[in-house]
């Protein structure tokens, strides 16, 4: 299990005033905590960040000043002054997170801070990247990524080689079973991996869906053929239904699944084609139906994160990127880039005790960009008095 030195996720806000334009100027700091009472625990104060020490792209943009939250580890009790706040306490439950290939994403940010959480992390990865990724992890190309708030590394209990959109060997054709990507591997079907997790753990507490792909992306719509749609809904939506089925009856009752979805279920963001808009909505939409079967049969809750743009190695495949993260900084209520720790913890937050009575609900992690009906960079509003950063 990863080490955790405090009672529970407390932390430092760091406020860096960045410019799109510029490097990391001054900064100031405010702190707010997260605790919980423990008999005893010593004071320390940590400079090892959840975050990423850099944004993950630059932008040549208009000087738009933004404020970047930097998640770190603080202290600030002593045996007999316990820490204020509430705590993100999850020393002793056992977290599954599907889709994690990498370092640079979503899925490993999720991961990190249910880890700082106190959350033993097992991981699911895509057959084909298993290789490299766990070759990468047993050289420590990804220490620098693993270190959590208390200094410690994050701790991946076992990786599990796994391709969701087959439910069982028998759904397996004979083409994939004889790749040469696949060479070497076994047991990786849903199916096989919950029963796997099952022999090796016997149960979990959190189930994590960090996976999508749509074949045909790039695409129109009204252009992308059913083949293409049927991929991206297997992939990309009924992989989670998928996934709930096979590892709910190894989910402790109060447990948590939390999945990943985008804006563009719900508004048109051209580019994001090939029926991969469609899919998202599909799991939102399942998303509230899950969750009253799964907290009706088994007290499970079902939520899912509609996280804004962010620059990892999977999202380069849309191959627009940098345009919506751009498009973003311009017209989000908070002109600041996002940042996949923002997300992790929010995640660790809906996983948690704290979210004991969040079920069934979409949560908008993307600086309020969905709360936007126009894009305010427009030409067409050239002349209007729009509140813009004070700092800029």
């Amino acid at each position: 299990m990863a080490a955790n030195t405090t009672p529970g996720l407390q932390i430092q806000a760091t406020k860096q005033c960045i410019s799109a334009s510029q490097n990391i100027s001054k900064m100031s700091t405010m702190s707010f905590s997260f605790g919980s009472k423990r008999k005893s625990f010593s004071d320390f104060r940590s400079s090892s960040h959840i975050s990423l020490t850099k944004p993950i792209h630059s932008f040549k943009l208009a000087p738009i000043k933004f404020e970047r939250m930097v998640t770190k580890a603080m202290s600030g009790a002593s045996e007999k002054v316990p820490v204020s706040g509430l705590p993100i306490d999850l020393r002793g439950k056992r977290a599954f997170i599907a889709g994690i290939a990498d370092d640079n994403g979503y899925g490993w940010a999720i991961a990190k801070s249910l880890a700082a959480a106190g959350a033993e992390i097992l991981v699911g990865t895509w057959v084909p990247a298993l290789n490299i990724f766990e070759t990468s992890l047993r050289r420590g190309k990804f220490d620098q990524s693993r270190v959590l708030p208390d200094g410690s590394l994050m701790e991946i209990a076992k990786v599990y080689p796994l391709d969701a959109v087959f439910d069982s060997p028998e759904d397996v054709p004979e083409d994939v079973k004889t790749n040469k990507r696949y060479a070497g591997s076994s047991k990786w079907t849903v199916s096989e991996v919950a029963e796997s997790v099952k022999q090796d753990f016997g149960t979990i507490d959190i189930l994590v869906h960090s996976l999508a792909n749509g074949p045909e992306v790039s695409k129109l719509l009204s252009e992308t053929s059913r083949k293409g749609y049927l991929a991206a809904i297997s992939a990309s939506s009924y992989s989670f239904i998928s996934l709930l089925k096979h590892f709910l009856p190894i989910m402790n009752p109060g447990g948590a699944t939390i999945s990943l979805t985008y804006i563009a279920s719900e508004r048109i963001i051209p580019g994001y084609g090939g029926g991969m808009s469609s899919a998202k909505a599909a799991l939102e939409s399942d998303t509230k139906v899950l969750a009253f079967e799964a907290g009706r049969k088994h007290k499970v809750r079902v939520n899912t994160i509609s996280a804004g743009p962010l620059g990892s190695r999977a999202a380069k495949a849309i191959g627009f990127i940098d345009m919506m993260i751009n498009y973003s900084l311009e017209n989000a209520p908070l002109q600041k880039e996002l940042y996949a720790e923002e997300v992790g913890n929010t995640a660790a937050f809906l996983a948690s005790p704290l979210a004991s009575a969040i079920t069934g609900a979409t949560v908008y992690v993307d600086n309020g960009l969905n709360a936007m009906g126009v894009g305010v960079d427009s030409p067409a509003f050239t002349g209007l008095d729009i509140p813009k950063d004070n700092k800029s």
